[in-house]
Parts: structure tokens; C-alpha cells; sequence
């Protein structure tokens, strides 16, 4: 070893007239340091990730390569510069031109990995509720906008750039474009509270206060767009959405939805039999699920009529009102069928005096 490192020595010192050919046995000898530096981290690390049951350090170990072998190679470019002896301006051009090369390498690889990692997140929705389809743009985007803010202000640095009053100015700028789209930008503050929060979803069936009803057909920075029952889309701006009071008929830990259905039948019926012909009503619907069962309510003495109530359960909110008709007339048959009367409201007239 001791030889070795006295025959380097030598040789080194041989070639110190020659600082061109110096600098070009640095980069030869740091282009196979990054190969052998490439090939062990690599190594090791692939022997740690065939551990494992997850697919995203394996993922990791595939774009590390690059990074990895050019920044012990842009290393080697440095030192090679210094050592040429270049003028003191064009060596700091170069030597930022470097470093400009290596932040952009690194940038490119945590963008990739970020991706990454969002994607690993959404596939364990249980784990991670903040991580679905409608918010994965959103944070895709957001660590894009902070990786390339961070990679162009370290390469601000690099170049020696003052970004004082680059800040300064951008604040200013700021400043005035959030009077002149107040608007606009509280509508993106309220997509991506509504993004967070998540009181609806894609899909879910939703009533405003305003009285549209209708399913969630797209959830963006700046609107949410509803599709009604008569095929009508309606666009509604976050900003009202994050005001307004929602209905969300899909929401709570089951998407069922229970449909209500008021009867009223004639005193003097057997409201054994009446029950009994509901829930029979209720149950012969292949639309209506079997859990939670479907019931009947007696509710109230009304003037005309004994009202009762049949609560059943459907899969999906959508079916409300198709399953309202067939159940209506479902119930209409079968209390012709069984001699239940619905009876009409009716009014005593008493004349106490005839005019002369």
C-alpha cells in the first residue's frame, strides 16, 4: 500500500508542468469513482429493498443511479477546474455552471420521486385519506411548485446572484395581483380546503341549499360541477361551495341512501294487514337491500286517514326517485289487491239556516 501510494506520488509530481493533463486524470479517475460509487450504493441498497414487500424503495433504487454517478462526476469537473488555473471570472462561470448542472439533476430526481411517493400514498386510501384522486393533482403540483422554487433559488446562489430584492419585488408583484383577482384566488383557497376537508366526493350525490341536486362530476382548484337528473351540468364557483350548507346523500360510512314513502289509508283497515302488505311491497323490490330491513311506522291519526311510513334502504342515492315510482305503484296494486282503501280527505258541511 505504502508502494502504491509512493508510485501516485510520483507520477503526480511528474505531471505538475502539465495541469491540463493533471485535470484530465482527475475527471478519468472520478468517472470510475462514480461508476464503482454508483455500483455499490446500488448494490447495497438493492439487497436492502428484496426485504421488503413494497414496490417504491425498488423504484427509488432505479432513479437513483443517475444522480448518484453524476454528482461524483460533476465533483471531479470541479476540482478539475480548479486545478487548470483558469481566470478567476471564467473559473466562476464554469465552476457554477457546475453546480447549476447538479441542482437540475437533483431536481429532476425529486420531482420523480415525489410522484412516487404520492402514488405509493394513494394506494393505501385507508392509511392515508388525504391522498385520492382528486387531490393527487393538487399535491403532484404543489411539491412541484416548492422543488423548483427550492432549485431555482439554490441556483440563484450558485451564480451568486442577491435575491433580496428579487423577493422584495416578487412580494410587491404579489401583493398587487391579490387585490386585482380577490375572487379568483378565493375560489382556489376554497378548492383546495374543499380538496382537504373532503365533504364531498367524485361520484357522491349532493343537495345545496340553493335546491340543486345532482352527482359530483369534477372537483377543481376553482369549481365544482354538479350533473342534475335532468342531464344539466351546473358549475358552482368553490367559493359559494365553501360557504354553502351541502346534503351529501352518498355520505357517512355506507352510501345507502333511505327512501321515504308516506300512506295514508281509511279508518276501520286492519293496520296489521296494512303492515304487513308494505314490508311485503318492500321486500319483493330487487333494488331495496336486505340490511338494514325495511320497516313500517305508524305515525299519525290524521284527519282522513291513519298515516303510516315505509322506510327502506337502496344502494344508491341515484335510484331515489325511480324506486319512489315503483314502490308507489307496487303499494297502489296490492292494497287494491288486499282491499286496503287510500282514502281522500273529506269535509262535514252542516247549513244551519236556509236563506228565506
Amino acid at each position: 500500500m505504502e508502494k502504491l501510494e509512493a508510485f501516485v506520488r510520483e507520477g503526480w509530481g511528474l505531471l505538475a508542468p502539465y495541469p491540463l493533463a493533471q485535470a484530465a486524470l482527475i475527471v478519468v479517475f472520478f468517472l470510475l469513482m462514480a461508476k464503482l460509487v454508483d455500483r455499490a450504493c446500488t448494490g447495497i441498497a438493492t439487497r436492502m429493498v428484496t426485504r421488503t414487500e413494497t414496490t417504491l424503495d425498488n423504484q427509488l433504487v432505479e432513479i437513483l443511479h443517475r444522480p448518484v454517478f453524476t454528482t461524483v462526476a460533476l465533483m471531479g469537473l470541479i476540482l478539475a477546474a480548479y486545478r487548470v488555473g483558469l481566470p478567476d471570472q471564467l473559473e466562476k462561470v464554469t465552476i457554477a455552471v457546475i453546480q447549476s448542472l447538479l441542482i437540475f439533476v437533483w431536481l429532476v430526481f425529486g420531482l420523480r420521486f415525489s410522484r412516487l411517493v404520492i402514488d405509493a400514498l394513494s394506494r393505501e386510501k385507508r392509511r392515508f385519506k388525504f391522498v385520492q384522486s382528486s387531490t393527487r393533482p393538487l399535491l403532484n403540483n404543489a411539491l412541484a411548485v416548492l422543488l423548483v422554487l427550492a432549485g431555482a433559488y439554490s441556483i440563484l446562489l450558485a451564480w451568486e446572484i442577491n435575491v433580496t430584492g428579487l423577493v422584495a419585488s416578487a412580494g410587491i408583484i404579489g401583493l398587487a395581483l391579490s387585490f386585482a383577482a380577490q375572487d379568483t384566488l378565493a375560489n382556489l383557497f376554497a378548492g383546495v380546503a374543499i380538496l382537504a376537508d373532503r365533504p364531498y366526493r367524485l361520484g357522491d350525490y349532493i343537495i345545496l341549499d340553493t335546491g340543486e341536486r345532482g352527482e359530483v362530476t369534477a372537483i377543481g382548484l376553482r369549481s365544482t360541477r354538479l350533473l342534475t337528473r335532468d342531464d344539466v351540468e351546473v358549475t358552482i364557483p368553490n367559493g359559494v361551495m365553501g360557504k354553502a350548507k351541502i346534503v351529501n346523500e352518498a355520505g357517512g360510512p355506507q352510501e345507502r341512501y333511505r327512501v321515504r314513502l308516506p300512506i295514508g289509508v281509511a279508518y276501520g283497515s286492519d293496520i296489521d294487514k296494512v303492515m304487513e302488505v308494505l314490508l311485503s311491497v318492500a321486500n319483493e323490490h330487487p333494488k331495496i337491500v336486505p340490511t338494514p330491513v325495511a320497516r313500517v311506522r305508524f305515525r299519525n291519526f290524521g284527519d282522513s286517514s291513519l298515516d303510516f311510513e315505509l322506510l327502506c334502504w337502496i344502494a344508491q342515492p341515484a335510484d331515489r326517485g325511480l324506486v319512489t315510482h315503483e314502490l308507489n305503484c307496487a303499494i297502489y296494486k296490492a292494497f287494491a289487491d288486499a282491499g286496503i282503501q287510500i282514502p281522500f280527505p273529506q269535509r262535514d258541511l252542516h247549513v244551519k239556516e236556509m236563506p228565506g
